[in-house]
């Protein structure tokens, strides 16, 4: 399966890209996480959009090469045809590329792993404006410094990614939500690997998938009912704890009266009330700036924009976020 994109359509980006003179630029997706890390500054910054099209599926190596401007639905859509999928949140028009930048994992995180995990390879246009690769398409043939998972979660501060080799996994046979009154705690820790447990301080959801004949016996393991699906999420902020502090969100005064609903064994809660902001330690905000000063020096890439800005918050404000 090949994209009907040109083969240069990489070195067509980092020509768009320009070199340093070019002024700032930022690489624009379907806008879904567009608030993440503050907005860009409009005004200074020229918009690029990563160049779209898959431009081959390994089925029996289990990875997929595909340019960063593809919608993750579409790339659902062909590796749903060899049985296959990948483990990034297929928010409505959320890119590749942008669903890296951003780093948040999906619904299913506790059962399929964190977004890092699925980026193997990674064909980026630096701040001077060259194509740079960073890793290779299977692990083994790896070595040095892991720049990939440097560049999730970086809001495109330090390059702006063009193409990618993800890891694919099995599309499951048989998914099943559940849900229904249960220790959401206990159940993670019975249950074999389930997608997902979410919480919301009464109900307990759980994803189950894989087998038929395993989801069924996990699913009479749980004792809880059928359910649709997972429930809404509120918003629109999305904080971060250690899985340990999720049960005293119950009692707690940190979500008042407010909504949320927790990712049980993970630790990201979603919640429409802001976070208490706590300061980001010092040797992490002299690390960032290192790191910013060697890949991009004159800060032409997304300015405005800051990874630590979430941290700080402790958690990250999103928009139109659905389920995985």
């Amino acid at each position: 399966m090949s994209a009907p994109t040109s083969p240069d359509a990489v070195a067509a980006f980092a020509a768009e890209v320009g070199p340093p003179e070019a002024g700032p630029v930022t690489a624009v997706g379907g806008r879904t996480q567009w608030g993440v890390g503050g907005f860009v500054d409009a005004l200074d910054a020229r918009e690029v959009r990563a160049p779209a099209g898959i431009v081959a599926v390994e089925a029996a190596d289990m990875t997929v090469r595909v340019r960063a401007g593809t919608t993750v639905s579409e790339l659902d859509a062909a590796l749903a045809e060899v049985g296959q999928t990948v483990a990034l949140p297929a928010w409505t028009d959320a890119t590749v590329g942008g669903v890296l930048a951003v780093g948040h994992s999906g619904l299913r995180r506790l059962g399929w792993g964190p977004v890092r995990d699925v980026l193997l390879e990674a064909r980026v246009v630096s701040a001077d404006g060259r194509v740079v690769k960073a890793g290779g398409p299977t692990v083994k043939n790896v070595s040095g410094y892991d720049l990939c998972r440097l560049l999730v979660g970086s809001l495109g501060t330090l390059a702006l990614t063009a193409e990618v080799v993800l890891r694919t996994r099995p599309l499951p046979a048989v998914e099943r939500w559940l849900a229904g009154k249960a220790d959401p705690f206990a159940l993670v820790a019975r249950l074999y690997r389930p997608a997902a447990v979410l919480w919301d301080g009464a109900t307990t959801w759980v994803l189950l998938d894989g087998h038929p004949d395993d989801v069924a016996a996990q699913a009479a393991l749980a004792r809880l009912a059928e359910a649709d699906g997972p429930p809404d999420l509120p918003g629109p902020h999305r904080w971060s704890l250690r899985p340990s502090e999720l049960p005293a969100l119950a009692t707690s005064s940190a979500v008042g009266t407010g909504r949320f609903v927790a990712e049980v064994g993970v630790g990201v809660v979603h919640t429409d009330r802001p976070p208490r902001p706590h300061p980001v330690d010092s040797h992490v905000v002299e690390l960032h700036r290192r790191i910013k000063a060697v890949f991009d020096p004159g800060g032409r890439l997304n300015p405005g924009r800051d990874p630590l800005a979430t941290t700080a918050a402790g958690a990250a404000s999103t928009a139109n976020r659905g389920p995985a």
